[in-house]
């Protein structure tokens, strides 16, 4: 079963349910784009125990806690959703790895010469980059217990407590190396699927932005069966089975290792779509079809290029809610091959749009971080 939620739901996701008879759960969202002949009410989807679940937004793991809070389901994305909970999880992969659990109240007076730093500060449950912050040193420190503050009061009620939580954070060593986002699922048996691989490029050191993402036949190739093996690994020391997830690794020379796990869900705002525009894969069909792509017919039939979406982000320093218009003409101009466009509403939305390219050059990826979005944007 499928549960649509805000904020944003592709009309490809819509299109693979009623190609597909996938069942979903009513609610007025799901109501306003779906026939009722693929919704379920809600007192009979509680019945369903064994169901494969998927859901587009993370906005959808309250009903799943209330609904499902004895099942599997549930102990997975409790696993997941708590970043402390899930390091403590995997401790026997990592033992060595640096982390430590804070609460907000406790913040302002921790001793940060016992610190390691360099650190990341982030919520304990959290999503996209709210709240997360890189930090080298103890001036750095000062100054982010600042910022902190001021970020927790402009976001403040805007996520389920269950998405987003100010209240708990978890300091962590900083990772080094290059970060990758996949998107996976546990088959009934544990193992690991691998519907896609990207690669997260930053502009700087200190940027935590989720700009642009891109994958390649190359990225696949070098990175599939060693991701594969940590993937398996996570699995059996949570012991997940018949989950879909989305995960973020730091990988370098010497160790690969996780920095979060997002239950129930392949990443958000429908960007998962583009392993269609890059590999023909559809992988909420892969998911609920339990199918797993045969890498090397796929990768052999495709054009060395790399494939990316790009979110054209808002900076937080523009009211919303005052933005006039969007100049999309000019923002298309920095990508040369878009494959799809989506315009997003930006009175409502931390993004104007969603882009899906190919391209041959890493210089047209490396543009798109570098951008002044303010150029594009009418107030």
């Amino acid at each position: 079963m499928i549960i649509l939620e805000k904020p944003y739901i592709s009309d490809f996701l819509t299109d693979t349910i009623k190609n597909n008879n996938f069942s979903v759960l009513k609610t007025n969202l799901s109501k306003s784009i779906l026939p009722d002949n693929f919704l379920i009410e809600e007192n009979k989807a509680v019945e369903l125990k064994n169901e494969l679940f998927y859901s587009n937004s993370e906005n959808s793991i309250d009903w799943i806690l209330k609904n499902f809070g004895s099942e599997e389901i549930s102990a997975y994305i409790k696993i997941c959703k708590n970043k402390v909970r899930f390091r403590e999880s995997i401790k026997q992969i990592y033992p060595h790895f640096y982390f430590k659990k804070v609460l907000l109240s406790e913040i302002e007076s921790i001793n940060s010469n016992k610190l390691k730093f360099p650190i990341i500060l982030k919520p304990s449950v959290g999503f996209l980059s709210f709240g997360v912050y890189p930090i080298k040193n103890q001036t750095e420190w000062e100054n982010t217990i600042s910022k902190l503050k001021q970020e927790i009061e402009k976001h403040k009620g805007v996520f389920p407590c269950d998405v987003v939580n100010f209240d708990e954070f978890i300091i962590e060593e900083m990772i080094e190396g290059d970060e990758f986002a996949l998107d996976a699922y546990f088959d009934e048996n544990g193992e690991a699927v691998i519907l896609n691989i990207f690669k997260h490029p930053f502009f700087d050191d200190n940027d935590v932005s989720d700009r642009v993402y891109y994958t390649s036949p190359e990225i696949i190739k070098n990175n599939l069966n060693k991701f594969k093996k940590i993937l398996d690994n996570i699995g059996k020391c949570c012991n997940f089975k018949n989950f879909p997830f989305h995960i973020e690794l730091r990988a370098n020379e010497n160790t690969i290792i996780p920095i979060e796990i997002n239950p129930l869900r392949f990443c958000g705002w429908c960007i998962t779509d583009i392993a269609y525009f890059a590999w023909g894969i559809n992988v909420y069909e892969y998911y609920f079809k339990k199918l797993k792509p045969d890498w090397s017919k796929i990768l052999s039939n495709v054009e060395n290029s790399y494939y990316y979406f790009t979110m054209a982000d808002i900076p937080s320093d523009i009211q919303k809610e005052k933005i006039k218009n969007i100049d999309y003409e000019n923002y298309l101009k920095n990508i040369k091959n878009p494959l799809e466009i989506r315009k997003i509403n930006p009175n409502k939305n931390p993004v104007f749009a969603i882009i899906f390219a190919k391209t041959n050059s890493i210089d047209e990826i490396k543009n798109l971080l570098k951008l002044n979005m303010k150029k594009f944007i009418v107030v």
